[in-house]
């Protein structure tokens, strides 16, 4: 198992029931997940159709959320953004213009540029994600779609053909670097611009 409070500090205590799950069983099940969270928020959200939204978050024009969706404390979303799938975003996420995001988790004071992907991911916090880099959850140019992931040096299956990426706190990710399916990054990576992620080849 990969224990996901070891790569962002405090996520057991806001996903209390899911710390000693898979990451890509989060994902793959997170549109029941946040559904369930969003019964017990307060009225600080505005909740219309399974989208919960802070009272404090700023979404400019032309962002569409398709439920559901939380959207936390003092964060802001720029235009032309789409959320879909179920998304998470913790206090004080900044997802810049033109992002898509699919069935993730983003943990607080994280930056999402513009022009990014996010897809089936658990973002940690204080992480960058610079202008057009990607985190991918499928393998297109694959005859067989399952993905795997490199965990302590061991290869593990997720019978998933659908995971992104699991990204430890504190890490930053350069202009159009891209992480291949089942990236893992421990809590302080530096990916650079241009890179191309590929663990499990």
């Amino acid at each position: 198992m990969i224990p996901i409070d070891h790569f962002i500090e405090g996520f057991s205590a806001t996903f209390k029931e899911l710390h000693q799950s898979e990451p890509w069983l989060i994902t793959n099940d997170l549109k029941n997940i946040i559904g369930k969270m969003i019964l017990n928020l307060g009225d600080d959200y505005v909740i219309t159709d399974q989208v919960a939204i802070h009272k404090s978050a700023i979404i400019e024009n032309n962002v569409t959320i398709k439920s559901p969706a939380i959207i936390g404390k003092n964060c802001y979303i720029g235009a032309n953004t789409y959320f879909r799938e179920g998304v998470y975003l913790d206090e004080a996420v900044k997802i810049g213009p033109g992002c898509e995001i699919k069935s993730s988790i983003i943990c607080s004071n994280t930056a999402i540029a513009h022009f990014n992907y996010i897809g089936n991911s658990i973002i940690g916090r204080n992480i960058n994600f610079e202008a057009g880099s990607i985190a991918a959850n499928h393998y297109n140019e694959r005859t067989v779609k399952k993905i795997s992931v490199l965990y302590n040096s061991e290869i593990i299956e997720t019978n998933s053909d659908k995971f992104g990426s699991l990204i430890g706190d504190n890490s930053r990710v350069g202009a159009n670097a891209v992480l291949s399916p089942g990236t893992i990054l421990a809590k302080n990576s530096i990916v650079k611009r241009l890179e191309l992620i590929e663990q499990v080849v």
